[in-house]
């Protein structure tokens, strides 16, 4: 099957927000983080915000609404706390905060990572949706998971999604 790229997605700049949930990550450890900003930077997008929070549903909540009132930004893609351990929260918070889902990409994510790590992939609570006007991604902290979700559902698809929330960017 033969991928069909969005028309204007080789001149269209999505403003991206990464914000990695995590109780010990810094800067400078943040492989996923890291990881994803690059991704996202080689693909021709921005990333026009950059955080590392605890693993705390306030904080990822007031990161959430405060990124969501942000007229430059197109996207917000978490990594990190969506399992199942007591402290995996960013799930619960950000599944609070969606004005829409799209199930399909929590679906679609655990079909690829079945694929790679097998039956594990059921422990992942990876959700997409919306909050204002703004697609939301949350992903596992794995560095593979990151580049999982990244390359063969957020890259592929980001542009397409953008457009259809109706959502301007300054690189367009």
């Amino acid at each position: 099957m033969t991928k069909i790229p969005h028309p204007d997605s080789s001149n269209f700049t999505v403003n991206c927000a990464v914000i990695t949930v995590s109780d010990t990550r810094t800067s400078e450890t943040d492989r996923s983080g890291n990881l994803m900003k690059e991704l996202l930077l080689n693909a021709g997008h921005a990333v026009a915000a950059y955080a590392i929070l605890k693993d705390e549903p306030t904080q990822i909540q007031e990161q959430m609404l405060s990124l969501g009132n942000r007229p430059d930004l197109q996207a917000l893609i978490f990594n990190g706390g969506t399992g199942i351990a007591p402290r995996d929260t960013t799930y619960d918070a950000i599944e609070l905060l969606l004005e829409k889902t799209l199930p399909g990409f929590g679906e679609l994510f655990r079909w690829l990572s079945y694929q790679e790590i097998g039956s594990r992939a059921i422990a992942s609570r990876a959700v997409a949706g919306v909050y204002k006007k703004k697609l939301v991604f949350s992903l596992p902290g794995s560095t593979n998971a990151v580049k999982l979700a990244v390359e063969k559902l957020i890259l592929p698809e980001l542009v397409h999604l953008v457009t259809q929330l109706g959502s301007t960017s300054p690189g367009h």
